[in-house]
């Protein structure tokens, strides 16, 4: 009985122990949800507002105006797969690889795979099949030092390889930030150019006078929205990975108290038990010499 009471202490030291660093992970990642968040409200409605804009004006173009307009027959398709770099978040990560893998599913179509965040990089690096080429090799390492910077050169990468025929689509896949406890996988179309639909609230029978000219607004404005919509992306799976990771080591560190009670509850009645064995013994012991 002294070596099954000596295991189960050694369970509730180590219990304990798990409970303090699931709740030590969830302040850090309340405290970096925060920023993350403040981030993200920031940035959403001038990134959405001026996605708006973009789809009405290429609405009004023809796929001749500029190279990220143009629809092409789809043969070659990259899909932007954004994750974390780090695990203990619940289904973060693997909705995202799902959501690729889901993606892929037209016959005929050549699918590359371009993980930002070591997570879907690691997922889909042994997949020689999906690894897309011509992108900075340490491009799965943008979450080391997330800005603005940094998702310029990945959009930049990008754009290059849609304009010069690589890549027919480009999507991007990534957790969109809700709340701390919920994160929608979203699907956003990044290029071609695509007009929203007639029925989108934000479509608006705007007329656009181009200053100075259609053709600079084209070339300077698109590159510059596109690379706001990668950003906001990459902005929106940070926050949610914070939030997904503090609920998740909240649910963690409510599970280890369960556990915990449970232990203390199974350790009293064992010591109990050796109490009660340990009087018989005695009062046996001692009517035997009385005897």
């Amino acid at each position: 009985m002294a070596g099954g009471l000596k295991e189960v202490r050694e369970r509730i030291t180590s219990v304990q122990n798990t409970m303090q660093i699931t709740s030590a992970m969830k302040m850090v990642a309340a405290a970096k949800l925060r920023r993350a968040q403040d981030a993200i409200t920031r940035m959403r409605p001038y990134a959405e507002k001026l996605q708006g804009v973009l789809s009405n004006v290429s609405a009004s173009l023809d796929s001749s105006d500029g190279v990220y307009s143009q629809k092409r027959e789809v043969k070659r398709v990259l899909l932007v797969a954004i994750t974390s770099n780090r695990g203990l978040c619940g289904g973060f990560n693997n909705n995202i690889v799902k959501a690729a893998n889901a993606a892929m599913t037209l016959k005929g179509v050549e699918y590359h795979v371009l993980g930002l965040g070591k997570k879907s990089h690691e997922a889909f690096a042994k997949r020689s099949e999906v690894t897309p080429v011509g992108f900075d090799e340490d491009a799965w390492k943008i979450f080391d030092d997330l800005n603005f910077g940094r998702a310029e050169k990945v959009a930049d990468d990008i754009m290059k390889q849609f304009s010069g025929g690589q890549y027919d689509a480009v999507h991007i896949i990534y957790n969109r930030f809700v709340n701390a406890a919920v994160q929608d996988v979203t699907t956003e179309n990044f290029l071609p150019l695509m007009a929203l639909p007639s029925n989108t609230e934000t479509k608006t029978d705007t007329e656009y006078l181009f200053e100075p000219s259609q053709a600079e607004i084209i070339e300077e404005i698109i590159p510059s929205s596109l690379k706001v919509q990668l950003y906001k992306g990459l902005l929106d799976s940070n926050a949610a990975e914070h939030g997904a990771r503090m609920t998740a080591m909240h649910q963690a560190t409510e599970n280890a108290g369960d556990m915990l009670r449970d232990l203390r509850i199974s350790y009293n009645k064992a010591r109990q038990a050796s109490i009660t064995t340990e009087i018989l013994e005695i009062v046996a012991g001692s009517e035997a010499l009385s005897s």
